[in-house]
């Protein structure tokens, strides 16, 4: 789960989740002085719709004009973890941008937790919009041509995945990412940790889900840059929806195995006849007429990526499985009062519904 970015309405910031405006501020001035200069007056505010590591809009007013900028840093309560990481994710958008990738560019990072209570980095707002649970109004005008641009933006997903799975990795600073060697196994093993550290009930769809994936493992399919949480509101789209200017939310990336990336996009492409639940992630526009399904995206890579999909149903298993643990993970922190974000608090069900999808997944196509 993503947290939210450029495109998204930032709102004022959550209690508990503030950052000290005045020490960000001297920090900014004395680390970029060309963007934020001494006396630049300094907003923040929050983008509130994410689910892990927390992000702000930092807007600057000076004679200079207003501009603004993203800030992120990992949430309350996290202490560790690859994913909460704000040195790796900035070096990986530092290695990309140079590429042609799009990612907003970075602009500085900050590893002392002194400043605002945790590191952070500081990139670049990239203008445009994100789809989440509807499309935008003006969408909505021309209804019989919206099927057709459904179908455009869903070709469009899935060509850029394709497109970012084709990035080189072989040398520089992307090939010291991970290690592709039993990938598959690695991912198996540690998201089966994470479920028994974090689990704050019993389970049984999971449970039957980690022995399944435990006696089913592939061998690695291919190697690539594996992004680990793409989706649709990942992407920073263009006003019509027919471009990417920005692929967001870095923190997981690694180099891997293609089809565990496909496995998780299945896992958040939101069907119409899938449980109602998976709307309160936000990714309900997959489920509207025109738009892939699960089927049509696993059909569209393998024609534009050349590969065999033919073992998809494990890498779509462990896609829910693995949606399910990061779900769980932020519905123990709820748990054990690290946020107050009242979104949380119904995790528990969607991760009983992502447990039982995964399975099903499992059970039929064995």
């Amino acid at each position: 789960m993503s947290s939210a970015n450029e495109g998204s309405t930032a709102t004022p910031m959550r209690t508990g989740e503030e950052v000290p405006v005045d020490a960000l501020r001297a920090w900014l001035s004395q680390a970029l002085p060309a963007l934020v200069p001494a006396g630049s007056a300094l907003g923040v505010a929050q983008f509130p719709a994410g689910f892990s590591n927390l992000t702000y809009r930092v807007s600057v007013d000076d004679e200079h004009g207003a501009r603004s900028y993203v800030l992120r840093r990992p949430p309350r309560g996290v202490t560790g973890g690859v994913a909460h990481d704000m040195a790796r994710e900035y070096g990986i958008l530092a290695a990309l941008h140079p590429l042609g990738v799009p990612v907003p560019r970075p602009l500085v990072r900050c590893d002392d937790a002194a400043v605002i209570g945790a590191p952070f980095y500081l990139m670049e707002h990239v203008s445009g919009t994100i789809v989440r649970g509807t499309l935008p109004d003006e969408m909505h005008a021309d209804r019989e041509a919206l099927p057709s641009r459904l179908r455009a933006l869903s070709e469009t997903v899935v060509n850029t995945m394709v497109q970012l799975h084709r990035v080189p990795v072989a040398d520089g600073p992307l090939a010291a990412l991970g290690r592709p060697d039993g990938y598959v196994r690695r991912q198996v093993e540690g998201w089966t940790k994470r479920w028994h550290a974090a689990r704050t009930s019993d389970v049984p769809s999971l449970d039957r889900l980690v022995t399944w994936l435990d006696a089913n493992q592939p061998s690695t399919s291919d190697v690539c840059l594996v992004h680990n949480d793409f989706k649709l509101d990942n992407l920073v789209l263009s006003p019509d929806l027919s471009q990417v200017r920005a692929i967001l939310d870095w923190e997981m990336a690694t180099i891997g195995d293609p089809l565990m990336d496909l496995g998780t996009t299945l896992a958040y492409w939101v069907g119409p006849h899938d449980n109602p639940i998976f709307r309160s992630l936000g990714l309900g526009v997959t489920a509207m007429t025109g738009a892939f399904s699960r089927d049509d995206v696993v059909q569209a890579y393998a024609v534009a990526s050349k590969r065999d999909v033919g073992l998809v149903d494990f890498y779509m298993a462990f896609g829910f499985f693995k949606v399910a643990i990061i779900a769980q993970q932020i519905y123990a922190r709820y748990q054990q009062g690290l946020t107050a974000d009242a979104r949380f608090a119904s995790l528990g069900a969607v991760v009983e519904a992502l447990g039982e999808q995964g399975a099903r997944v499992a059970a039929e196509r064995r």
